[in-house]
This record gives structure tokens, sequence and C-alpha cells, in this order.
């Protein structure tokens, strides 16, 4: 058992300064002022909370948490995501995928990669499919392996707009998403189609035309890459309003006169009216970040990495002015709502103790996963297997 002590909370909310107890890996209780008396002789490990804040564990959701890329040759195959990677940037959720290479790389190799994040303390899940279409899958069909396998909970990435695109048809589209839906509701999941965006102009359209072909909802279509470049931003902040849209937050630093800086972009979304509740901030970390030229070939490639989600909350609140529970919600509360992930993106009672304590600079000292400090004033307490 654990109690944070006097810790003002963002829910992501504000809820002002509060005693959490903690237990079973549980959020048990949120008070203004805990009675430890009425706990008895059960051994409770105190966590100092003064001057500090609290908030939920970050959840990021689109991670080559088995490598990626390749675009290069086989040289530039990037490696497996380390669990130090996550914690220091705070992710305490994570949802894998398998990206550009569905040739090379195997749905088993993400799936055994989310079950030792799992093993290794966090909360992860995945995404069946990749760039292809038709995508791979375990099943013979992605709506099968969202019912049937418990760490699947949607379809994706699926490149759209791109030169590595498939380029698939509207009906080929409608089918994916409508087979990602129905075994969604089968599997009690949220079945959404996680759509890599290229650099293609009028990039939604494809997305636009599989919604006038059929009666999916927007809600299904989970497009990401939002801010690779201008003209797919501007879309964006149309398509935003009825749809999600997902920004990139490690790409920018290795491409600033192409891409729009992901906490600029939270801002400029906010202030053309598309609603909080639909944006969210990813790392795309252990991808490949290509940079090719106008005859598609390749000028450079670098590698994302989960930290930059931190580094551009900072920079969202600091910066751009946005209030620090706003912030915090794009990559807390709306992607748990958006996939579905129960339990997760909130302090609340009942809710997983996924927590991080930052203090006023909203640096990283504390991360509790599941109940567990993972950890603490900024130590790691806890690594992966072969980490030194």
């Amino acid at each position: 058992m654990k109690i944070i002590t006097q810790i003002d909370v963002y829910s992501p909310q504000y809820s002002g300064k509060k005693d959490v107890l903690i237990a079973g890996g549980m959020i048990e209780g949120i008070f203004p002022k805990l009675d430890t008396t009425k706990l008895g002789n059960l051994p409770v490990e105190l966590i100092e909370g003064k001057d500090k804040i609290l908030v939920p564990g970050f959840i990021d959701a689109h991670v080559h948490i088995a490598g990626a890329g390749g675009e290069g040759g086989p040289a530039t195959r990037t490696p497996e995501i380390q669990l130090s990677q996550l914690l220091e940037g705070g992710v305490t959720s994570v949802v894998g995928c398998l990206g550009t290479d569905g040739m090379t790389r195997s749905l088993n190799s993400v799936l055994m990669k989310v079950k030792a994040l799992r093993a290794e303390g966090i909360s992860a899940w995945m995404y069946t499919g990749a760039y292809q279409v038709p995508p791979p899958s375990f099943f013979g069909d992605s709506g099968k392996d969202i019912a049937l396998i418990e760490e699947v909970i949607g379809l994706g990435e699926v490149a759209l707009s791109d030169h590595r695109s498939s380029v698939p048809t509207t009906d080929e589209l409608v089918k994916l998403v409508e087979h990602a839906r129905v075994g969604g509701m089968l599997g009690g999941k949220a079945g959404v189609v996680n759509l890599h965006m290229g650099d293609a102009h009028n990039p939604f359209q494809p997305i636009y035309d599989a919604l006038n072909a059929s009666e999916l909802p927007i809600s299904q279509f989970y497009p990401t890459h939002c801010n690779r470049n201008s003209h797919i931003f501007e879309d964006a902040k149309t398509y935003g309003k009825q749809g999600f849209v997902d920004l990139t937050s490690s790409s920018y630093p290795y491409f600033p006169d192409l891409e729009v800086k992901p906490a600029s972009a939270i801002r400029q979304l906010l202030e053309a009216g598309v609603p909080l509740a639909h944006i969210t901030m990813t790392s795309d970390a252990n991808g490949s970040l290509p940079d090719f030229d106008e005859k598609g070939n390749l000028r450079k490639l670098e590698m994302g990495h989960p930290v930059s989600m931190l580094q551009e909350l900072r920079d969202v609140v600091f910066t751009e002015k946005v209030p620090l529970e706003h912030a915090l919600q794009v990559i807390t509360q709306n992607p748990a709502t958006i996939l579905k992930l129960g339990g997760k993106g909130k302090i609340a009672v009942g809710s997983d103790a996924d927590l991080l304590i930052l203090n006023k600079d909203l640096e990283l000292l504390t991360v509790i996963a599941r109940g567990k400090v993972m950890m603490h004033d900024g130590r790691q307490l806890v690594k992966g297997a072969y980490e030194v």
C-alpha cells in the first residue's frame, strides 16, 4: 500500500491538493487529507508530494515496439524498444504496431514484445496489420484478430496518401474498417483503424470517400502523422472538427522545415475549433523517420523516441500557453477514450495506478505503473531484460 501525500492532482483536470491511496495496483482512494490511523497496522509506503504535481501515466498509442524501418536497406532496420526508453518518457501504456515492413517483419514479434512489456511492468497492446493491403494478420482476417486476441485492439498502421502505400480502393478501405469495427464489437474493443497519412496533397480524401460510400462512423478512422507537413495540417483543422487527429511528437526536431511542431499544432488546432477530445499525440518511437526527395529517393533516416511526448508537453504549456490540464488530456484521457482502454488515462478511484510525479517545471521525477514504482527521484528502479 502506498500513499502519495498532499500533492497537486491533475486527473487530468485539476482537482486540488490531495492524498492518493494506492493498493493492489489500483487507486483506492483520493482524500483532502487521509487519516492513516484508520489503516491500522497495514504496511504503508509514504511518497512525499509537497510542491509536486501528480498526473496520469502517458499513453503512447503508436510505437514500433518490435522495431521498424528498413527503407534504406537491411542496415537501417530499427531495434526493439527498451523499457527504459518508455519510462524516461513517462509512458505507462503503449500500443505497438508493425508499420512499413509487413513483408520481412512479423506480427508474432510485435505480440511477443507486448507480452514482454507487460511482464516487465507496464501496460501494452497492439494493432494487427501493417502498411500493406491486404494487411498481414494472425487468422487471415484483421477482424478475427481483434475479436479473438486479447492484446489486439485495432488495425494499423495502414498507409494512405503515401508512395509506400498499397493505395487501397474505396471498397478495400471500407471493408478493412468494417472488419475492424465488427471485430472490435465482438471483442469489446475500439476496433479503430490507425492510418499512416503520407505527404500527398488532399490526404484525407480516401477517408471521406470511404465515409460517403458506407455507413461507417468517422470515429473508426484514426489518422496519424497529421502534422507531417503544412498542407496536411491545414486539412486536419477541418477533418478534426468531426474526426480524430493524431500528431507525431518525435519527428519535428529532425525535419523542422517540413513538420509543424506538435506543441504549436495543438494550440493551432484548438484555435481552429477542433474539439480537445479529438486531438491526440503519439511518439512513433523506434519507427524510422525517412526523408525522401521528389523522386522518392531516400535522403536521410532518423529514429523517434518516446521522451519526445514529455518534451512537447512542456512546450505546449510553457511556450504555447495551453493550460496543463488540456495539454495532458491529449496524451492521457483522449487516447484512453478513443481506444477504449478501461482504467487508463485518468486519476480516479478504481482506475489503474499509472501515475507520474512531476515538479513545477514538468520534469519527470517518479513513474508508477500498475501500482509499482518504476522510477523515483529521477532514478530508474526497474529495467528491462538485458538493460545495463
